[in-house]
C-alpha cells in the first residue's frame, strides 16, 4: 500500500510533463493581439529592446516557439519577436492581405451576391474555411472571403 502511494504522485508529476511537451509540439499555431498596446521584444525578457509596439488588438500573429511565458511571434509583415503570453489570446482572427480590396460574398463563391470590398490592412474575425473560402466578420459586417486573401487563415 505504501508503494501505491509513492507511485501514484510520480505518474502524475509524468502527465504534466507530458502536457507541457504536448505545449511544446503544438507549435505553430495562430493567435491574436488581446491588448491596445503591446511591445515585441528581440528576446524572451522584459529586459530585453522592444523592436516594435502594437496598437492593433485583434491583429492575429504566428506563434512559432514557446519560452517560460513568452511567445516568438511573427506578424502579417513578416516581422519576428518575442511577445509575453498574457497579451495574447488564442481567439481566431485575420489580416485581409494584397494590394486590392478583397471581396465579401454572401457565401463561399465565386458567384455569390458581392457585399462589400475590404481594404488590405483591415483586421476582423475569422470563422470556418471551407473550400478556400473563410466566414469573416468585420465589425458589423459579415460574409465570406477568400481564404487566399487572408493572412492568419488555414494551417499557420
Amino acid at each position: 500500500m505504501l508503494t501505491r502511494l509513492f507511485i501514484l504522485p510520480a505518474i502524475a508529476v509524468l502527465g504534466i510533463a507530458a502536457q507541457a511537451s504536448a505545449q511544446e509540439a503544438k507549435t505553430p499555431y495562430w493567435a491574436s493581439i488581446r491588448a491596445g498596446e503591446v511591445n515585441m521584444r528581440v528576446g524572451p525578457a522584459e529586459d530585453y529592446q522592444i523592436a516594435w509596439v502594437y496598437r492593433r488588438p485583434q491583429l492575429p500573429v504566428k506563434v512559432l516557439r514557446l519560452k517560460d511565458g513568452w511567445r516568438l511571434v511573427q506578424d502579417p509583415d513578416g516581422a519576428k519577436g518575442w511577445m509575453n503570453q498574457r497579451f495574447l489570446t488564442r481567439q481566431r482572427t485575420a489580416f485581409v492581405s494584397g494590394k486590392t480590396p478583397a471581396d465579401m460574398r454572401q457565401a463561399g463563391d465565386d458567384g455569390a451576391r458581392l457585399l462589400w470590398r475590404i481594404a488590405p490592412g483591415n483586421v476582423g474575425l475569422l470563422g470556418d474555411c471551407d473550400a478556400g473560402w473563410c466566414q469573416f466578420e468585420l465589425g458589423k459586417r459579415k460574409g465570406f472571403v477568400q481564404q487566399s486573401r487572408l493572412w492568419g487563415a488555414g494551417e499557420p
